[in-house]
């Protein structure tokens, strides 16, 4: 019988914690640290993404989901700069990132003071990621796996999304899936540093930032990074 969602990102959680609680470094640690363009947040990322990967499918016996929780990429710190510099966007209310990854953009909305903030993706390592990096930050988030894609009522005052128009079979997906959100009422905001998917005349740019780049095979030390929201 395969696990469920909950049940794998329960498995996971205990082995991030396992990770974090190991003593020792190297480029296959998980390591608390800031963020360089959202000091005010610290996550559990690795040393070197790829190589975490490999010793935790050697240790698995089996392939593992690519870890993109266990970098920090720049359109989710664009975001999480725009939600800190601007709390009110966020400030009591429900707050819902899609494809939440570290849970940088949610816990930065939570300390914004929203009242409610859900993280959701389908990693269950990202979920448990979002678990160990909010309680790092002393915040509450709820953590959720599963694919919202297809979703329709998702009880949402404000939907944010970092960096997940970075393949166009994901943007074909994406790019509707917000557009429904922002019809039924929610506040739609998208972090992108413009990876070739960037829907024409879809998007409103409404802020723009050089963020440093940490995330692994990157051609520049900085990205510029645009905030959006539907038109």
């Amino acid at each position: 019988m395969l696990a469920t969602v909950d049940d794998a990102a329960a498995v996971a959680l205990t082995q991030l914690e396992r990770e974090i609680d190991a003593p020792g470094g190297g480029l296959d640690r998980l390591r608390l640290v800031p963020i360089p363009f959202v000091p005010e947040v610290r996550l559990h990322l690795a040393e070197d993404a790829i190589v975490w990967w490999a010793r935790m499918e050697a240790a698995a016996g089996h392939a593992l989901p690519p870890p993109y929780w266990a970098s920090v990429w720049a359109g989710g710190q664009a975001l999480a700069r725009y939600l800190l510099d601007h709390p009110e966007l966020a400030a009591g209310r429900r707050v819902l990132d899609l494809a939440a990854g570290s849970g940088l953009v949610a816990i930065a909305a939570a300390l914004a003071g929203a009242a409610q903030v859900t993280a959701n993706d389908i990693d269950p390592y990202a979920v448990a990621a979002v678990t160990v990096n909010a309680r790092a930050n002393q915040v509450t988030v709820a953590a959720t796996g599963g694919d919202l894609l297809d979703s329709t009522d998702l009880g949402t005052d404000l939907l944010v999304a970092g960096d997940v128009l970075y393949d166009r079979e994901l943007a074909d997906r994406v790019l509707p899936f917000l557009t429904r959100a922002a019809e039924a009422g929610a506040e739609v905001l998208v972090g992108d540093p413009d990876r070739g998917h960037l829907p024409h005349g879809r998007l409103d740019s409404i802020a723009t930032y050089p963020v440093p780049t940490t995330e692994p095979s990157v051609d520049s030390p900085v990205r510029r990074v645009q905030v959006l929201r539907p038109a």
